[in-house]
């Protein structure tokens, strides 16, 4: 609710005080630095656990949820565009491609070698009430008004993330992902 708020503020602020506010609607954004309880961190930081020998398991909810997931310095990139423009605007952000919950761990544990049916249990702890199954942006305006595009793919970020856990657990990366995961 408070989104909406402040993106409905903006605008007012923009319409009836004539100031320079811009909207960016960022869809998920994803980076090393995304907090733990967010499912991409828990996933990446739950397998550098794992070969750390720090855990066994990861626990997840729902494994069907979609989601148009990129990468968090691309999108920085894309609201210091917004703020360039002559007159202030309101786009979306986001690489227009869903992905699976099921994806990103798939993706993400062939990336260390591992089958992830072994590794991740399911938890209804974790199953939200009022999921939203599919989230997708069209960022096909701050593609032609800004020149923007997602340049990182779905693989590439998950590769990032999972190198990056891997490394603050103090594992190295190079041992550990396999020679497809490492381009």
């Amino acid at each position: 609710m408070s989104k909406v708020f402040a993106h409905w503020m903006t605008i007012q602020y923009r319409e009836a005080y004539g100031m320079y506010a811009a909207n960016g609607i960022l869809f998920n954004h994803e980076s090393p630095r995304r907090g733990g309880t967010f499912v991409t961190r828990k996933i990446t930081r739950g397998i550098a656990a794992i070969l750390a020998g720090r855990e066994q398991k990861i626990y997840l909810g729902n494994l069907d949820a979609r989601r148009d997931w990129g990468y968090a310095p691309e999108y920085v990139e894309a609201m210091w565009l917004m703020l360039q423009q002559p007159e202030p605007d309101d786009y979306v952000i986001a690489t227009g491609e869903m992905h699976t919950v099921r994806e990103f761990v798939e993706l993400a544990f062939d990336l260390v070698g591992r089958d992830w049916h072994d590794f991740v249990g399911l938890d209804p702890r974790y199953l939200r009430p009022t999921e939203v199954d599919e989230l997708c942006g069209d960022a096909s305006k701050a593609r032609a008004a800004l020149g923007w595009r997602p340049r990182t793919t779905f693989r590439e970020l998950v590769r990032l993330m999972v190198e990056a856990d891997l490394h603050e657990v103090g594992l190295d990366p190079d041992r550990h992902l396999v020679a497809a995961g490492r381009g």
